[in-house]
């Protein structure tokens, strides 16, 4: 019960905390604050987020929250297993490639070293959230290969939606304001999460 209430201690600050960053960026929107602000949200991402979730992996376990809260894993699992499997290996993808053109393109690296340059190119042509895309695919697939219901529904109705609510109230609003009209004809010509084939 102590890491289910982490996580939900956690989604908590989460909301608040890029509220709070949000009506800051739009009181101070300029590039420094952007950046700033972009550093702290990054933080705020592992802190609240990724570390709760990679906790209940330790203690109790993924299948180990369905038996805690006592509901049933998820049923037919000779379907999940392979499914959650091919999820998580997408997932993994497209955040390497994420990473890579984060890296050699734009000169950063995601979280603390922010990328000196847009990145339009590789994986970025098709989708503009490519890390969140794999990041969102990952935890699904983990959840489903695990076979825990609490995980599964867990990513699909809180942790992506709240990560959702990041990108679009902060992270996007402080790319325009670092790389300006580049960012928005960007954003007008490539999907925000749904890849262009």
């Amino acid at each position: 019960m102590v890491t289910i209430a982490l996580q939900l201690l956690g989604i908590f600050t989460f909301l608040t905390g890029v509220s709070s960053l949000g009506r800051k960026l739009g009181k101070n929107p300029d590039r420094d604050s952007a950046e700033r602000l972009s550093r702290v949200g990054h933080l705020l991402i592992y802190a609240c987020l990724v570390f709760p979730a990679t906790l209940g992996i330790v203690h109790p376990g993924l299948g180990g929250f369905d038996r805690i809260i006592g509901i049933s894993p998820i049923p037919f699992r000779n379907i999940a297993l392979p499914a959650g499997c091919i999820l998580l290996l997408a997932g993994l993808t497209l955040m390497f490639a994420a990473n890579q053109s984060l890296k050699y393109r734009g000169k950063g690296a995601p979280a603390f070293k922010l990328t000196k340059k847009l990145v339009v190119g590789g994986i970025h042509r098709r989708v503009r959230n490519p890390m969140s895309l794999g990041f969102y695919l990952t935890c699904v697939g983990v959840s489903m290969a695990a076979g825990s219901t609490y995980c599964t529904l867990g990513s699909l109705l809180v942790l992506i939606p709240s990560h959702l609510f990041y990108l679009v109230y902060l992270e996007e609003r402080e790319l325009e304001i670092r790389f300006g009209q580049t960012y928005r004809d960007y954003k007008r010509s490539v999907p925000f999460m749904i890849p262009k084939l």
